[in-house]
C-alpha cells in the first residue's frame, strides 16, 4: 500500500472525508477508487459512493478477495442507506463468509449488522434478532457497538419491550461517548424521544386516547382482549392471533372490539368489511360466513353472539376488551411512517417493505405528493422519495411488520 493510500484510509479512519480526498481524488486505481467510494459516503453523496465503490470491486483482481469483499460490505451499507432494499443478500453472506476466512473480523461483523438492519426495515423482526443476537455476542469496537445497540433499540420498541430498549439505549450512549461520532449521539438522542412519544391509540368510552410505548406494553400485558390495529392482531396475554394475512376478519374483529360491551349492528358491518352501501340478503349470507370463520379463530378465548340487531363480542374470563390503533390511520399510514425517517426511499424499496405491488405504492405517492405530504428527488430509475417527520409520535407502530408464513 503506497502512501498516499495509507493516508488517506488514516484521514477516512478519524472522520476527515475531505483531507482523504485530496490524495486520492485524481487516481482510478482500485484501492483509491474504494477510499473515494467511502469518503463520498461520509459527505453524503450515496449515489457516486456507490458507483465508485462498484467500480473498485469489479477492479479488485483473483488475488484480492478480501479487498473486494470489503467493497461490497461497504456497498451495502450505501444502499442501505439509500433504502434500496431489492438487492440479493447473497453478495453480502459471500462477502462476509471472505471476511471471516481471511481474519477481518470487524469488517464481517459490520457485514452481519448490516444484514440485520435491512431485516429491520423489511420488518423481519425474527431474523433481524437473530442476526443481531450473533453480533452482539461478540466484543466489538466502539462505533459498532453504538450501531449494534442502537438496531437493539428499535428490535425492542418494535417487539414492544420499552425495557429493553431502554437498555439498549443505555448501552448505546456509552459506546458512542466513547467512539465521540456527533451523529451516532444525534440518532441515540432520537431514539430516547421516542420512547416517550404517543405510540398508539386506546378507545375509552367512544373516544380516543393516546398511549405512550411503556403503556401500550402494559396494556399487552394486562390479559385484556386486544384489538390491535397497529399490527392487525388480538392479544390475550401471552396468546395471539395474527390476522394481517386475513383483513376482512380483522376488520369484522375491530369492529366488535370498538363496540363491546355492546352488539355492533349487521349493516354496518357489512358496510365496514365489504365497503358496500346497499345491503341485501346474499350480504348478510356472507357476514354469517365470514362471522362464523372469525367465531372459530377466537374460541379460545372469546365468543361472538348474535343479537337482535347483529352481533357481540363475549370473551372468557371475565376479560375486558380493548380497541388499539395506531397514531395515524389510513390507507397511507404506514407508507408515511417509512418516509418519516429522514432518508430516500425508491419505490421498489417501499414495495419490499410494505408488501405492496409497486403500482400501488406509486399511486399512493401521487397522491401524497399532490397533497403537499412527500416529494421526489432525482429522475426515473434514480428517483427517490422523501417526507417530513412526523412529529408528536413514535413511528413505530406504524412501521409494518412482516406477516409469519403459513
Amino acid at each position: 500500500m503506497d502512501s498516499l493510500i495509507s493516508a488517506a484510509a488514516r484521514a477516512l479512519a478519524a472522520g476527515d472525508a475531505l483531507a482523504a480526498l485530496k490524495r486520492v481524488a485524481l487516481r482510478d486505481d482500485p484501492p483509491a477508487l474504494a477510499l473515494r467510494g467511502i469518503a463520498m459516503a461520509q459527505l453524503g453523496e450515496l449515489p457516486r459512493a456507490r458507483e465508485l465503490l462498484r467500480r473498485a470491486a469489479l477492479g479488485f483482481g483473483v488475488h484480492e478477495a478480501l479487498a473486494r469483499a470489503r467493497c461490497v460490505v461497504a456497498e451495502a451499507e450505501v444502499a442501505l442507506a439509500l433504502r434500496d432494499l431489492g438487492a440479493a443478500p447473497r453478495a453480502l453472506e459471500v462477502a462476509t463468509a471472505v471476511l471471516e476466512a481471511r481474519g477481518d473480523r470487524a469488517n464481517a461483523l459490520q457485514a452481519r449488522l448490516i444484514a440485520a438492519r435491512r431485516q429491520l426495515l423489511l420488518g423481519r423482526l425474527d431474523a433481524a434478532a437473530a442476526l443481531l443476537a450473533g453480533v452482539q455476542a461478540q466484543p466489538l469496537p466502539p462505533r459498532l457497538s453504538a450501531v449494534a445497540a442502537l438496531a437493539g433499540v428499535e428490535l425492542a420498541l418494535r417487539s414492544l419491550r420499552p425495557e429493553a430498549a431502554l437498555a439498549a439505549l443505555q448501552r448505546a450512549q456509552r459506546a458512542a461517548a466513547r467512539a465521540d461520532v456527533p451523529a451516532l449521539q444525534a440518532e441515540i438522542a432520537e431514539a430516547r424521544a421516542a420512547l416517550e412519544r404517543t405510540a398508539a391509540r386506546r378507545q375509552v368510552d367512544g373516544a380516543w386516547q393516546p398511549l405512550r410505548l411503556h403503556e401500550v406494553a402494559a396494556l399487552m400485558d394486562s390479559g385484556a382482549l386486544v384489538a390491535d390495529a397497529c399490527r392487525h392482531t388480538l392479544h390475550a396475554g401471552a396468546w395471539r392471533l395474527p390476522l394481517a394475512r386475513r383483513p376482512l376478519l380483522f376488520t369484522l374483529l375491530r369492529a366488535l372490539a370498538e363496540a363491546w360491551p355492546g352488539d355492533a349492528d349487521r349493516d354496518a358491518l357489512i358496510a365496514r368489511a365489504f365497503r358496500i352501501r346497499d345491503v341485501d340478503e346474499t350480504h348478510r349470507a356472507r357476514l354469517r360466513v365470514e362471522i362464523g370463520r372469525l367465531r372459530k379463530l377466537v374460541a379460545p378465548v372469546a365468543g361472538i353472539e348474535a343479537s337482535s340487531r347483529g352481533f357481540a363480542l363475549r370473551p372468557l374470563q371475565q376479560r375486558a376488551v380493548v380497541a388499539l390503533a395506531p397514531p395515524v390511520e389510513g390507507e397511507a399510514g404506514e407508507l408515511m411512517a417509512l418516509l418519516s425517517d429522514g432518508a430516500a426511499w425508491s419505490t421498489s424499496a417501499l414495495a419490499l417493505a410494505l408488501g405492496d405491488s409497486q403500482r400501488t405504492v406509486q399511486r399512493m405517492l401521487a397522491e401524497l405528493e399532490a397533497a403537499g405530504r412527500v416529494r421526489a428527488v432525482g429522475q426515473a430509475r434514480a428517483r427517490r422519495w422523501l417526507a417530513p417527520p412526523l412529529t408528536g409520535f413514535t413511528t413505530i407502530l406504524l412501521l409494518p411488520a412482516a406477516p409469519p408464513l403459513g
